[in-house]
């Protein structure tokens, strides 16, 4: 009889594993880690307008890609080198609509950004919606993917 109630023990214990793995955090904790990765994501703004190849680098994962509003892919190595260009010049931007969804180890980070600049000494102005992927690896969250929609003026 004892052997009969294995198995409906271990499956009661996986469903409520399951459960508490599906489980949203808390209210307390989403609100840190949005504000967590709010300010993630604001720092990496802010390294890309100063051209800080290392903190832009930090905040990536090794996998990153992203795909800009022409459909081009870029993997992490272009993407930093594309920012480091001399002939690349961007302002300093602030994000609209801001929004982050949490799903486990993943959170999508969006909103609608107006970015001015010159490339080859011309300006330049770009408004775009995006989303960055993030995945938390251990204690970390790197960004994996951006992908980029321009906005028509």
């Amino acid at each position: 009889m004892t052997f009969l109630r294995l198995p409906l023990v271990a499956t009661a214990f996986l469903a409520v594993l399951l459960q508490a793995c599906a489980s949203p955090p808390p209210a307390d904790d989403r609100a840190q880690l949005v504000a967590k990765l709010y300010m993630q994501a604001d720092l990496w703004d802010k390294a890309i307008v100063r051209k800080d190849r290392a903190a832009i680098e930090a905040n990536m994962a090794d996998d990153f890609r992203q795909i800009d509003s022409g459909g081009n892919v870029e993997t992490k190595a272009s993407f930093v080198d594309d920012l480091m260009s001399p002939e690349l010049h961007i302002d300093p931007y602030a994000i609209e609509e801001f929004d982050v969804r949490i799903y486990g180890n993943v959170a999508l980070l969006s909103g609608r950004t107006r970015m001015t600049g010159r490339f080859q000494g011309k300006p330049f102005n770009s408004h775009y919606r995006y989303i960055d992927i993030y995945v938390r690896r251990g204690e970390q969250w790197k960004i994996v993917s951006v992908q980029i929609s321009s906005i028509p003026k």
